[in-house]
């Protein structure tokens, strides 16, 4: 049987088959594809401006390590004029982020990128060590992820750069959609699914450029490029449920390689149901990026709809219902749950609340305010750190003189 050839170039074997699509691809093609497809999602949601100062939030995993790459390549051949600066935090968990650290330091030197590194110790007097001495091994995750995600922030605002690049790619978007809906939690659907938290008002806004990237290509294109990254898994218990939430993902995967965008996508339509949100996905509308023109239809873009398998029948079908004015008053309104009930003859209507996972919800996204004790950006009085902190330090071993 003939080697298969590149869905691409036509002219080159095809060594690569893509988990996103199954399309079968050369080596250089499937990095410009890869490059092309992050090109397209940071071009069309307009995530940088010329001159932007950028700190890359850096673990020396493969995430982080490829988005250094791909942001370093496609600031240099599209000149997005960028000033990229690598940012890592550390945990303070031995025997894992400080091994870790050498990685993201070689990865420095070889991307000509200047580094800050800012630890727990430095911001909250605890190491993740500690924290774990203290609490146990359940629920350290949370403890750690609240932690780091504040710790971003300061040390961008210690850098005076307003704007940080996370390596989240679309599995983890999937999972985080998966996990809210299993809450019932609406409201923090609508801020995970977004490819930016935060805006100009904000004192520090967070985006995802993989946002539309499958863990196993991101994989590919560091093993293909030859990038250095750590592949150790944390010595910490990882939290288990989104652990079930991605053996789940990955069980819909083999069925299906498009699931993933496609919880992806749900997410982003389901999180338009809170009142006020704004579009959080891709600007390109299921429309191919211009760069990838010369790809087969079954080859897709960031997410769209050419990344996934056709709708089919009742994709038409409701095109065409919702085209038909005919079926108007058939309608429903989703975001509103309407019970009729009947009372002296008269036909009445009450509005029942949309639901989230800790009670009834007023339906409204919550608004970014800041913390009255650290002052850092937050959606409530006192900050999720703040309120960890305090827990954690009332139960800190005190030293007598």
């Amino acid at each position: 049987m003939a080697p298969s050839l590149c869905a691409i170039c036509k002219t080159e074997r095809a060594y690569i088959k893509r988990p996103k699509n199954h399309a079968k691809l050369c080596k250089e093609c499937f990095i410009r594809v890869f490059e092309d497809e992050i090109h397209h999602t940071i071009t069309s949601s307009k995530l940088f401006y010329p001159g932007e100062k950028v700190a890359i939030g850096a673990s020396g995993g493969k995430d982080s390590t490829v988005l250094a790459s791909v942001l370093k390549t496609l600031n240099e051949r599209h000149g997005y004029g960028l000033d990229l600066v690598l940012l890592s935090i550390d945990e303070g968990i031995t025997g894992y982020r400080d091994d870790s650290l050498k990685t993201v330091m070689n990865n420095a030197v070889q991307y000509g990128m200047p580094l800050k590194i800012v630890g727990y110790k430095e911001l909250y007097d605890w190491t993740m060590d500690e924290v774990v001495q203290t609490i146990g091994k359940k629920g350290n995750c949370t403890y750690c992820g609240v932690f780091r995600r504040q710790a971003l922030d300061r040390g961008a605002k210690m850098l005076g750069i307003k704007h940080v690049v996370t390596g989240h790619n679309a599995d983890d978007v999937a999972e985080t959609v998966m996990m809210n809906l299993l809450r019932a939690d609406l409201s923090r659907l609508s801020r995970s699914t977004s490819i930016v938290t935060g805006d100009d008002r904000s004192e520090v806004k967070r985006s995802k450029p993989l946002k539309y990237s499958y863990e196993k290509e991101i994989v590919l294109y560091a093993f293909h490029k030859k990038l250095e990254y750590f592949s150790t898994e944390c010595i910490y218990s990882p939290e288990a449920f989104r652990g079930s939430a991605r053996s789940l993902i990955k069980q819909l995967e083999k069925v299906r390689p498009s699931a993933i965008l496609d919880i992806v996508r749900s997410g982003e339509d389901m999180a338009r149901l809170v009142p006020g949100e704004s579009p959080s996905s891709c600007a390109c509308k299921g429309q191919k990026a211009a760069a990838a023109a010369p790809v087969d239809d079954d080859i897709g873009g960031c997410g769209s709809t050419n990344g996934r398998t056709p709708g089919g029948e009742m994709a038409a079908m409701d095109k065409q219902l919702r085209d038909n004015e005919e079926y108007a008053e058939l309608e429903v309104d989703v975001a509103k749950a309407i019970s009729k009930s009947k009372q002296g003859g008269e036909e009445t209507k009450k509005e029942l609340p949309i639901r989230s996972g800790s009670g009834p919800s007023k339906g409204g996204r919550q608004v970014l305010g800041q913390c009255k004790r650290c002052g850092y950006m937050s959606s409530q009085e006192i900050c999720q750190a703040c309120t960890l902190l305090e827990g954690l330090n009332k139960n800190r071993p005190q030293i007598q003189i």
